[in-house]
């Protein structure tokens, strides 16, 4: 019965948001079909949730939500359906961090937004620091898809107008410190270069915290 629910929601949500919106999918195909991957993403609003979990399939994909989510019910049954891991935000929350490393143990797709809260309005926030520690204890490639065009929805859908949805997906990299001692400077430093690998993806204008984004990363391996 859960597998029939989380299908239907899944059918719904993608027909639904071909119909409210024109999505530029064209870059999908290049999400590796197979292994662990983390997903890092742009947090602009509650759109880009639905819309990535229902298009990438047949790929499992596993994100973070806050845990005052599960303070809605319909919301709480749906991150449940979707095996959402609750996070406490604002702490090192060693049990989120836990899950998400079992999640990519699996083989699945771990999907995180570093910014750690919506924008609203598409411009990047600063990165938090705590994608650096999954991403070092895993070990596991790191892929940036990023979106833009869903900070207009709510406008246009006032208007009755469809409004286009941009994915783009970037280049895999793995995460090395370089030997040197991982204190908070340096996941800083971490997750902010991987914040600016997903601002080199989208135009100009919804860099925010990284329009300076075009300097040579340290701490990124990236695939060939």
């Amino acid at each position: 019965m859960r597998l029939f629910f989380r299908w239907f929601m899944d059918t719904v949500i993608r027909l639904g948001t071909d119909i409210l919106c024109r999505i530029d999918k064209r870059d999908f195909p290049k999400v590796p079909a197979h292994g662990p991957l983390i997903l890092v993403t742009n947090h602009v609003n509650s759109l880009e949730v639905p819309l990535l979990f229902a298009h990438l399939q047949p790929r499992r994909m596993i994100g973070l939500a806050k845990i005052e989510t599960w303070n809605n019910k319909f919301m709480g049954w749906l991150f449940d359906l979707w095996d959402a891991i609750p996070v406490r935000r604002g702490e090192a929350d060693l049990d989120a961090i836990r899950a998400c490393l079992e999640v990519l143990k699996t083989g699945d797709i771990l999907a995180i937004a570093p910014e750690g809260t919506r924008s609203y309005d598409g411009r990047l926030l600063r990165g938090q620091p705590g994608i650096a520690l999954i991403g070092l204890h895993a070990g596991v490639p790191i892929l940036p898809i990023v979106h833009w065009g869903g900070e207009k929805f709510g406008a246009n859908l006032k208007k009755l107008k469809r409004t286009d949805f941009h994915f783009r997906v970037g280049r895999q990299f793995t995460l090395d410190a370089k030997g040197e001692k991982v204190n908070g400077k340096i996941r800083q430093a971490l997750s902010d270069e991987i914040m600016s690998q997903i601002a080199l993806l989208i135009p100009e204008e919804y860099r925010g915290e990284y329009a300076d984004c075009k300097n040579p990363p340290k701490y990124l391996r990236f695939s060939e």
